[in-house]
């Protein structure tokens, strides 16, 4: 249930077309849905500015299926992650227009319903993803699909790590317009701190469990991560390009919502 679909509700029933009784029925499930094996959280857009996404793992086919029918349902973009192919194929027979991303393990249901909410006097996207090598890019395109549905607009950079560093700083233009980096790397989870050293903007760190025996399924870019020398870098899980697209979209929300607009910024030069 989307805030203009209660706004809409609202004023149906201010003009006498809806009665109160059907309103009341059809924001029913405002809350939640129980289903049984699950409470489907309708509310979390309208609480939130984000539905809630399926995480697919530990799920059967049948449970991932009907959780995703019951959020597509409402009219708006359902995003489902750590699919494999089996629920993969099961997602894309509800909807025609699905995207799948086998690589981020992603599929995407009413992907035509995704609004952007990005200013459109920016040419680059508000949310730069960087991955230190080629073996980081699933978790990295799992953060570029989560912050896509959110509405952002999204740039990469991939295998730019502190093995061949050139090849980052050769795209210092790309890293001066992005609002928000979500920076990917597995190994020594050192791009981060190289990244959070040279610019401003905020820095969404993300290790990955790429690596030798010696990096203990990503622990190491972890805690390298959690120790870094660059001041201000922040740290989610191992693997969560979920969580990290997440934090970048509030962050850019919060832009948004302080930031001066451009008219008024013309303004203020003159004085």
């Amino acid at each position: 249930m989307t805030l203009d679909r209660i706004r809409q509700l609202l004023e149906q029933v201010s003009a006498g077309g809806l009665s109160v009784e059907m309103a009341l029925r059809r924001l029913k499930l405002l809350p939640y849905e129980d289903i049984g094996f699950a409470a489907v959280d309708h509310h979390r857009l309208f609480r939130q500015g984000m539905a809630e996404t399926i995480l697919c793992e530990g799920k059967t086919l049948i449970q991932v299926v009907e959780i995703a029918r019951r959020l597509q349902g409402h009219g708006h973009p359902v995003l489902a992650t750590r699919v494999d192919p089996v629920v993969a194929k099961g997602l894309l027979r509800l909807d025609r227009q699905a995207q799948h991303d086998p690589v981020g393990r992603t599929v995407v249901l009413n992907p035509a319903k995704i609004r952007t909410t990005a200013r459109p006097r920016r040419d680059a996207g508000e949310v730069l993803i960087i991955t230190a090598g080629t073996s980081d890019i699933s978790v990295a395109e799992e953060a570029r699909a989560t912050a896509q549905v959110l509405g952002e607009t999204v740039t990469t950079m991939y295998d730019v790590g502190v093995a061949g560093l050139h090849r980052l700083l050769d795209r210092r233009r790309a890293l001066e317009a992005a609002y928000v980096m979500i920076v990917v790397a597995g190994m020594d989870g050192a791009l981060p701190s190289v990244v959070g050293g040279i610019v401003s903007q905020p820095v969404i760190a993300v290790p990955t469990s790429r690596g030798y025996g010696a990096s203990f399924g990503g622990i190491s870019a972890l805690l390298a991560m959690l120790n870094s020398c660059a001041a201000g870098v922040g740290v989610v899980n191992i693997d969560n390009g979920f969580g990290a697209a997440c934090l970048a979209h509030r962050i850019n929300q919060t832009l948004r919502t302080t930031a001066p607009s451009p008219r008024s910024s013309r303004v203020s030069s003159r004085r």
